[in-house]
């Protein structure tokens, strides 16, 4: 019998019937919305999603499909194209650069909308000033209109653009020189050595990239409402409280979960190819020294995406901020930042724990229902937040009028809504939503981990709780903390979920950025905004210096 057989049986053995159920607990959570969604798409009416079929469905899919490939695209050029100058040539300010390309990660996309629509519309000061200076009429000129698609896709693609750049510049990092240097022998120039060499040696990386950033696309509901572009995310929105036609969004909603568990199936082919690069690196990268026009081009190229994404809508927002009336040190503001931090902090550390138990039990003895369990926890982060809180929705507020009705009947007695409404539930939909992110940081971290420290672990008479807390949670405490501030940050910035689940008189910074811009109180939606900006900073400077110290 072989080794890996004995080890197999010894670590089942650390598996108690309580740790399988609360496997199989999280499991049927992650798994129950898409139950949710599917029997309420086909239990219910299709009234009005034939009415929506005649009117906006096919605008529905026609503008998330062109906002996805626009998006995908320009994400896809500025990251690669950054990642590759960053990594493999020199030119001044390219240190500061490294890490400030990834600083747009911490804006929401929505809050860049709210800066350059006060930027950029019509009483922006851009126009204003044009018709001061030129004397013009309203109609005397055409200027780009920033509320439209092509605004929410630049929005969109100023944000998401880091996904690409951080996976990309970690390939380029670790290639090393060989191939690159002996394209330059045959005499191919820089740029021609890079598109026939580094960039498919890269491939495999990039195309992570750019699957991530279509699933943060589709997913995507405060820009493309804020500028009125007609999207599925939009559209189960408007389903669910303006039509309140909970089936039509169901099934508004099945169609949006399909289109995102195909992105998911693409994203996980492209991580199992992913072997162009070697982690080797047994010929180091000698930068490549640019001539001083060049190195003004690659500054500009590089320097642009971040005065774009970072530094305009800082400005425009902090100055915004000055000028508006709201207090942020005011009780109410004080309400909304300990109610974003509440939910935050409490997902973030069921989700790490989650992730945890999920990872572990799959390591120790690994199954078809292990591995299924896990599968389930990664394909959470492909589907948008209204679709989860659809399918969650759904089953609890039935549970909740059924159990209603019958303590009614029997006892007189009204339970009213026990799940639907409460702060668990949207908890629940968060980690279904994040707990992806908490997972590829277990994996990351528990590779270093090798299965002999686990043998000896259980040689010396520990049980599965006591080697995790003893051996695994040392040895990944960088990973898990990782884990916890990238949950923590994403669930600051979600807000279709929190938008329809919340309980009733429980906003967050999110739901009140959203509402003020709404109302086109643009200058007081600026003050919440910068707040989940600033805490978002954190975790994107954490994870630069991580991807820094792993790629020199």
């Amino acid at each position: 019998m072989s080794i890996q057989v004995l080890k197999r049986r010894s670590f089942r053995g650390l598996l108690t019937p309580a740790i399988y159920g609360i496997v199989g607990f999280v499991t049927a959570i992650c798994v129950l919305p898409y139950l949710g969604v599917l029997a309420a798409a086909l239990t219910g009416s299709f009234d009005t999603l034939l009415h929506l079929a005649e009117t906006v469905l096919l605008r529905y899919t026609s503008t998330t499909f062109a906002l996805l490939i626009i998006v995908m695209i320009g994400s896809a050029m500025i990251g690669t194209g950054a990642a590759w100058l960053v990594t493999m040539t020199d030119f001044w300010g390219r240190r500061w650069l490294e890490i400030a390309l990834a600083i747009p990660l911490a804006f929401p996309a929505y809050v860049l909308a709210y800066g350059y629509t006060h930027i950029l519309d019509h009483p922006g000061i851009v126009q204003s000033t044009l018709r001061d200076v030129m004397d013009w009429g309203p109609r005397d000129y055409w200027f780009p209109e920033i509320r439209s698609l092509g605004g929410a896709a630049v929005m969109l693609t100023l944000v998401l653009y880091p996904y690409v750049y951080l996976l990309a510049r970690a390939a380029f990092a670790v290639q090393g020189a060989t191939a690159f240097l002996a394209a330059r022998v045959l005499g191919k120039s820089p740029f021609v050595a890079f598109l026939t060499v580094s960039l498919p040696m890269a491939r495999p990386a990039i195309a992570s990239g750019v699957m991530l950033v279509a699933m943060e696309t589709i997913a995507d509901f405060g820009t493309v409402a804020y500028f009125g572009v007609q999207t599925f995310a939009v559209g189960i929105y408007t389903s669910w409280f303006t039509l309140a036609d909970r089936a039509a969004a169901a099934q508004l909603a099945l169609g949006l979960l399909a289109f995102a568990l195909l992105i998911a199936l693409l994203e996980r082919s492209s991580r199992g190819g992913a072997a162009y690069t070697d982690g080797r690196k047994k010929a180091p990268m000698q930068r490549i020294a640019l001539a001083p026009q060049k190195q003004a081009i690659a500054f500009f190229f590089c320097a642009l995406p971040v005065a774009l994404g970072v530094l305009v809508p800082v400005i425009t927002l902090g100055t915004m901020a000055i000028g508006s009336e709201q207090n942020l040190l005011s009780p109410r503001y004080l309400g909304f930042i300990q109610n974003s931090i509440t939910l935050a902090g409490i997902a973030a550390i069921l989700t790490v724990m989650a992730a945890l138990l999920l990872g572990t039990v799959h390591r120790l003895h690994t199954t078809r229902l292990s591995a299924f369990a896990l599968y389930m926890g990664r394909i959470g982060y492909a589907v948008p937040g209204g679709v989860i809180a659809v399918g969650l929705l759904v089953p609890f507020a039935l549970f909740d009028n059924t159990l209603d009705a019958w303590m009614r009947a029997q006892f007189g007695i009204s339970t009213g809504l026990l799940f639907t409404g409460s702060i668990w539930l949207l908890i629940c939909a968060y980690m279904i939503r994040f707990l992806a992110a908490a997972i590829g940081a277990y994996d990351g971290g528990i590779a270093a981990v090798g299965p002999n420290m686990d043998a000896a672990a259980r040689t010396l008479g520990q049980d599965m709780p006591g080697m995790v807390r003893r051996v695994h949670m040392p040895m990944l405490k960088t990973s898990l903390l990782t884990a916890g501030l990238i949950v923590f940050v994403d669930v600051m910035k979600e807000l279709p979920a929190t938008l329809i689940m919340r309980p009733f008189n429980y906003d967050t910074l999110a739901v009140q950025a959203h509402r003020l811009a709404s109302d086109e109180r643009l200058s007081g939606a600026a003050v919440p905004s910068l707040v989940i900006v600033a805490i978002g900073l954190i975790p994107v400077i954490l994870l630069c210096r991580r991807i820094g110290r792993e790629t020199r």
